[in-house]
């Protein structure tokens, strides 16, 4: 396991910042967080070397892209042998429709967030992609109707600031 970085109130705010805005400039972080920007920059700096901030992502509206159906599929492996685990996660996470895959513990062995274009899009990923391969046993399928985006992650014994209440 990797060892844990100490963040001080700082490096918490700009992180606190940068989740909910990676785009923001260095200067207008420093404004906020109240440091120089020369300092800001440091800082941010040295929380990627650590691997603190592992990238950035742009985010995509699946529906836009004409993927408006999301599910997440969980898949049973049998065997579950290393040797068969390699190969089918690099498939799935090279299926386009995926968009995240985890390995799991208990009845099942992975839990794949997926976007479609409909149900018979689906469908066809569930039978040609996952049922037809020898070693999937079993799949199940959850529609997601809603997702919300939860505050930004922040070391054990952190809070947040709560979102303003809307009037």
């Amino acid at each position: 396991m990797a060892e844990s970085v100490v963040l001080d109130p700082v490096d918490l705010h700009l992180l606190r910042l940068l989740q909910n805005d990676a785009r923001t400039t260095y200067r207008d972080l420093a404004a906020q967080v109240g440091v120089a920007p020369s300092t800001c920059l440091d800082r941010v700096t040295r929380l990627r070397r650590s691997g603190v901030i592992l990238g950035h992502q742009l985010r995509l509206d699946p529906a836009k892209l004409g993927r408006g159906l999301e599910a997440l599929l969980s898949v049973q492996v049998r065997p579950h042998r290393r040797e068969l685990v390699g190969p089918f996660v690099e498939r799935i996470r090279a299926l386009p429709e995926s968009r995240t895959v985890f390995h799991l513990t208990g009845p099942d062995d992975y839990l794949v967030h997926v976007a479609v274009a409909d149900m018979a899009d689906l469908q066809r990923l569930v039978l040609d992609e996952f049922t037809a391969r020898r070693e999937v046993a079993r799949v199940e399928t959850r529609l997601i109707f809603q997702q919300w985006d939860c505050g930004p992650l922040l070391p054990p014994g952190q809070t947040a600031p709560k979102p303003a209440e809307q009037a």
